[in-house]
């Protein structure tokens, strides 16, 4: 296996602050890496430094001869006036028709690829035609830093196709667990001054890593039993000149007993929210409402009627209007035309991804959390939610006038979700945020007794979070029945197909007014009704594999002939068929009421 890239003796410190310490790693074509470790770990660093836009301090990194890096880079190569292809012919400098090529693999295809010019795209297809001109290159190694971020769907899904199918190399900086699942075979752990290669994917990553805290943990309380013998020993006999000597020795292995430094897993962050009452009713109705700005229609003709506990993943391709709309339904825009109306009951935290811009810089971190805080949290609730978003120890001192963008964005956050406020509405919460808080964040927010509106481009955090999703897209806001899973199925068979998915509900109601409330009001009870029947249906089917299970089970122990057994399990297999049949009818019939 021929190595592409050798690390050898990394070392690197800002100022007092150690990157790394001796640091070693290596890569190869088989390498395709998913790298992980918390913010300030080091990751981005380390891509730099192999790209060469920086230097270790000492120690080094050696590339093979036949190493051909590519990286995707931060600045726009293209002018904004040309064409997709002229701009990548001139860039490769490659035949139109291979240009073409590799354009199509991102969609780039038609009028998109020799008729609008650049600058009339969107950045998540701009973002497509630098993954175009990186792969025209041929490089047989790849460095990508979150490359994710700011990605719309649709491109996250084509470039994860084209992971999959890359012949070389490449290093993946990414919070998105999902992403990195479905694109490389090595970890690379970034942290403590250390690069830790584990071969092998995320997932058994973590296992090896529960399983080595495991170990640890069992071997320090070995040894802290040990140690309590010894010490016993000592104490008894180092005053008595018979037994001096013996405990002299004694003294001697206690010095030597050693526990083994423990280094808590990624998933040990843990974000409790203050508790919300989760209550009965719809949350919002839209009627017929049109959004955008003077100037600008984004989206019209909205009707949405959403209930409240509902998680609401906004998604669609950047600059379709999924801000837009959470800026509408936050009030700080004005309708262009219908209506939108929020329960009465429900008050409202907004997380916008500017809106750390106008912190009060005098206070400190623990002070501007208390003051968002609701009145009923505690001192140890903030502090420990302060140390979950990277406010630890001293750091809740800090002012804010010195804290840096990221981590205003993530106290604005913090103090957002402390504020104990029923409906939630969070554009893009998880830029800036740690792979291990990204995903404390979505089990915290899927438990949360609120309704939540939330737009976000980690696949991992909108899977573990939303119930619901709204696309933005085409002058038009649709719902989708089912999770954030069965949207990614839908978009990634139009990916293969070509088809555009269509949306679930966009149908314009025929009535308006006191009719149109009371349709809702009957619709509303109607879904109440199926879901209460499908929820009894899966009792009953739990009820009878648990009876099959235990019947088994007794089988197995008592292999006897019992002929009231045998005739119970065959009538509990007809129940469990004809249960099924009802099920799967329930579930037709809730899914078509659905959309």
């Amino acid at each position: 296996m021929k190595l592409l890239i050798q690390i050898q003796g990394l070392s690197k410190n800002y100022g007092p602050q150690m990157i790394f310490s001796n640091a070693n790693a290596s890569f190869s074509l088989q390498h395709k890496v998913g790298v992980i470790g918390r913010n300030g770990s080091g990751k981005s660093t380390l891509c730099r430094m192999i790209i060469g836009e920086e230097r270790p301090d000492s120690g080094a990194i050696t590339n093979n001869s036949d190493l051909r890096l590519g990286y995707l880079e931060q600045h726009n190569p293209f002018e904004l006036d040309e064409t997709v292809e002229a701009f990548l012919t001139r860039h490769s400098g490659l035949e139109s028709w291979r240009c073409g090529q590799i354009a199509g693999r991102f969609q780039l295809k038609h009028e998109l690829f020799d008729g609008l010019p650049i600058g009339s795209l969107s950045g998540g297809f701009q973002t497509r035609i630098k993954l175009a001109a990186l792969l025209l290159a041929e490089p047989n190694f790849l460095i990508l830093d979150e490359p994710t971020n700011f990605l719309d769907l649709d491109t996250q899904l084509l470039l994860e196709r084209v992971l999959q199918d890359f012949k070389g190399g490449f290093l993946i900086v990414s919070h998105d667990r999902e992403f990195l699942k479905r694109t490389s075979n090595h970890t690379l752990d970034v942290g403590r001054g250390e690069l830790v290669m584990y071969p092998g994917k995320l997932e058994a990553y973590f296992a090896y890593r529960e399983e080595q805290i495991a170990h640890a943990q069992r071997q320090n309380k070995k040894t802290e039993a040990r140690r309590r013998q010894l010490q016993a020993f000592v104490d008894r006999n180092r005053v008595r000149a018979s037994t001096a000597k013996q405990a002299q020795s004694k003294l001697k292995q206690l010095s030597r007993l050693e526990s083994i430094e423990i280094e808590h897993a990624l998933s040990d962050v843990d974000i409790r929210l203050p508790q919300v009452e989760s209550r009965p009713g719809h949350a919002l109705l839209c009627e017929n409402m049109a959004i955008g700005y003077p100037e600008k229609s984004v989206a019209k003709n909205i009707y949405l009627d959403i209930e409240r506990g509902a998680k609401v993943a906004v998604v669609g391709a950047n600059g379709e209007g999924k801000t837009t709309l959470l800026r509408t339904l936050a009030g700080q825009l004005e309708p262009l035309g219908g209506s939108f109306k929020w329960s009465s009951q429900l008050e409202m935290a907004y997380y916008a991804q500017h809106v750390y811009g106008t912190l009060p810089e005098q206070l400190d971190v623990e002070t501007y959390l208390r003051s968002e805080a609701d009145a009923g949290v505690g001192r140890q609730q903030i502090l420990d939610l302060a140390g979950s978003f990277l406010f630890q120890g001293d750091d809740v001192q800090k002012k804010l006038a010195v804290l840096s963008g990221g981590e205003r964005a993530r106290l604005c956050l913090a103090g957002l979700l402390l504020s104990g406020k029923p409906l939630l509405l969070l554009d893009e919460p998880t830029n800036h945020l740690d792979f291990e808080t990204v995903e404390a964040l979505g089990f915290a927010l899927r438990d949360y007794g609120g309704t939540v509106f939330f737009t976000s481009h980690d696949r991992t955090f909108a899977s573990l979070v939303a119930t619901c999703v709204i696309e933005v897209k085409d002058e038009r806001v649709a719902v989708f029945p089912g999770d954030y899973a069965s949207y990614v199925y839908r978009l990634e068979r139009w990916a293969q197909n070509g088809d555009t998915p269509s949306p679930g509900s966009q149908r314009k109601p025929k009535r308006t007014g006191k009719t149109a409330h009371a349709e809702r009001k009957q619709l509303r009870a109607r879904l109440r009704k199926l879901k209460n029947q499908v929820s009894q249906s899966e009792k009953r089917l739990a009820s009878f594999e648990a009876e099959q299970a235990l019947l088994l089970e007794q089988m197995v122990q008592d292999p006897a002939f019992s002929r009231e057994r045998n005739l119970r399990l065959a009538e509990l297999k007809e129940l469990k068929e004809q249960e099924e049949e009802r099920w799967l009818e329930l579930q037709e019939q809730l899914e078509e009421l659905e959309t």
